[in-house]
């Protein structure tokens, strides 16, 4: 772009090129070394300062891409909101495959991939960089490799999110990752922005236990994170067609509203015209990949057929009325997609469609 050649905006590049590898080599280092050093029984706060260090630079890398892009942005002018992609290839809290960890970059492919043109439905361009932005990936495995548990894990990628949002315009576009990370993404969102947020929520399951299989960070548990924290007024979940006892009384006990397949003709007409966020911080939107019937979408993990059509969700996305400040597409798997990467451009898809969203 010819924006890149300026002069005033070399050398910034050329300063996150060296940031870029100067992380990657310093995680790449350390690591081995330190779990190595975890087995020989060397003293825990010699541990502790080797995973800090890590974790710091994997904040720094997320810090110096946001803040570059937002120079940028601001440099550029006439972004009010731009929607920016930060992965999060995280997949040890499924219940069941993990491969949605390799999805970040199988999206990433599939929308710049050259079979379609950078246009999105509504015309946002997403070439321009005022409507779409990358500021690469939280190095999950890298910091699971130095034997950081999941609640400082939860907190790298909650501080991940606020970084992306202290450099406006960006708004975080999160790509999954199974949908545990939905929890910390939207605890940053609400405490960044001061109060609690609309969630719409397209899934086949409402993720609402309690602790799935005794783990509070589970996939199936992120919704009762995010409700009992707080950061949320209104959660809708749409696409619902496997849901057990629990799942039902949790979502009585949060107020959750859960439109299920069964009743989709009857409700169709309220879901695509939904307004939300009046009178709190926003709306965010998140979806499952799984909320599509598998014949759109069969490169997921839990396969649940009767689900929804790509254009019943484009035509919720497109219809709804509020201000999308933050969202994420979780649970492609591609080690169960097609041979020509179907589902990946299915969500590569939605992901341009909620860039138009969120772009202003």
């Amino acid at each position: 772009m010819e924006w890149i050649t300026q002069k005033p905006f070399q050398g910034l590049f050329l300063a996150l090129y060296s940031v870029s590898n100067n992380m990657k080599n310093l995680g790449r280092m350390g690591i081995r070394y330190l779990h190595k050093l975890n087995a020989a029984n060397v003293p825990k706060d010699l541990l502790e300062r080797g995973q800090n260090r890590v974790m710091e630079a994997s904040l720094t890398f997320i810090r110096e891409r946001a803040k570059l892009k937002g120079e940028l942005l601001r440099a550029l002018g006439g972004a009010v909101a731009s929607a920016s992609l930060l992965g999060v290839p995280l997949g040890h809290n499924s219940s069941f495959l993990q491969g949605p960890a390799f999805a970040p970059p199988r999206i990433r492919e599939a929308i710049w991939c050259g079979s379609t043109n950078s246009t999105t439905e509504e015309g946002k361009e997403l070439n321009d960089p005022r409507v779409l932005t990358d500021v690469g990936d939280v190095p999950v495995q890298e910091i699971r490799d130095c034997g950081v548990d999941d609640d400082r894990l939860m907190g790298i990628i909650s501080e991940s999110v606020k970084l992306v949002m202290e450099e406006d315009p960006l708004r975080p576009l999160v790509l999954g990752g199974d949908h545990s990370i939905s929890f910390p993404v939207v605890r940053a969102v609400s405490e960044k922005l001061g109060g609690p947020v609309d969630i719409l929520h397209l899934d086949a399951h409402p993720d609402i236990y309690h602790a799935f299989e005794g783990n509070k960070y589970s996939h199936a548990s992120s919704f009762a994170r995010i409700m009992e924290g707080g950061y949320a007024r209104r959660l809708l979940q749409v696409g619902i067609r496997s849901i057990t006892k629990e799942g039902r009384e949790q979502g009585k006990r949060f107020g959750v509203e859960q439109y299920e397949m069964r009743t989709f003709s009857r409700d169709r007409h309220i879901l695509e015209n939904l307004k939300l966020g009046e009178g709190v911080k926003g709306v965010y939107i998140s979806v499952d990949v799984d909320s599509l019937d598998p014949a759109f979408a069969p490169g997921v993990s839990h396969i649940e057929p009767g689900g929804l059509s790509f254009r019943d969700v484009l035509n919720i996305l497109h219809n709804l009325q509020g201000n999308v400040v933050a969202a994420d597409v979780v649970e492609f798997n591609p080690q169960r997609d097609t041979v020509d990467g179907m589902t990946a451009m299915v969500a590569a898809k939605l992901v341009r469609e909620l860039t138009a969203k969120m772009s202003k």
